[in-house]
């Protein structure tokens, strides 16, 4: 599927031709680019390939799977790059915190080195802040509710100053009365770092929330059925 072929030099992310496939069976083939500040949703139910995206994208792709094909971060091809030198943000369904740090350890993790053990820990402390997690610093992870653990989980990752943020399906295990506190959060955080995002789910709220273009793994599939259903040989 091809949503917008771009430059080469074009800002934000660019897949150019990536083709994702599980021994002789393709997945999916995609060509797209998101611009800084801009969503691209890639839907479909579970095994259409969506989350295998991300990670060809983020660069830890399993084994099983075979990829070919260009990711682009501002122009810059990362497609042989190791996953720790392409600067992308991932969220996913579990907020990954870890359990033998605090709140605020948490956050000075993700930071990149090179400054001063106090400068990092302001830095951690602003970002808590700006979420309205004052006070939360050295707390354990545990201790936060749901909400208060997806709002640390998202600060940690932007502070590691990604290109692009990748999203795997990160409100689906949140309570209905913080999913869409959580959702305008993290889109409107990316949206003010002018990051690239790609969204995969199955719930069509979170393409909504999110804006942008859409992919539907699941349509080609869905045709192939109803084309079956509708040829003579099935009446």
């Amino acid at each position: 599927m091809t949503l917008y072929r771009a430059p080469n030099d074009a800002a934000g992310l660019t897949l150019r031709n990536v083709r994702i496939a599980r021994g002789e069976r393709q997945l999916l083939h995609i060509d797209a680019h998101i611009a800084p500040g801009e969503a691209l949703t890639v839907m479909g139910e579970s095994g259409s390939g969506k989350s295998t995206l991300l990670a060809y994208i983020g660069g830890f792709l399993a084994p099983a799977f075979s990829a070919s094909g260009q990711v682009l971060l501002d122009g810059e091809d990362v497609s042989l790059l190791p996953a720790n030198r392409r600067h992308v943000g991932l969220l996913f369904q579990d907020d990954l915190l870890f359990p033998h740090m605090s709140v605020v350890q948490n956050l000075m993790f993700a930071i990149p080195e090179g400054g001063a053990r106090g400068k990092r820990r302001a830095l951690a402390v602003s970002a808590l802040a700006d979420v309205s997690l004052t006070g939360c610093e050295d707390r354990d992870p545990a201790t936060l509710s749901g909400g208060q653990r997806a709002r640390v989980a998202l600060m940690r990752v932007l502070l590691s100053r990604p290109r692009a943020l990748l999203l795997d399906e990160p409100f689906s295990k949140l309570d209905m009365a913080l999913r869409d506190q959580v959702r305008e959060l993290v889109f409107t955080m990316a949206r003010a770092r002018n990051l690239p995002m790609l969204l995969v789910t199955h719930d069509i709220r979170d393409a909504e929330a999110a804006g942008g273009a859409r992919v539907d793994l699941d349509a080609p599939d869905r045709a192939r059925k109803k084309a079956a259903e509708d040829s003579p040989a099935a009446s």
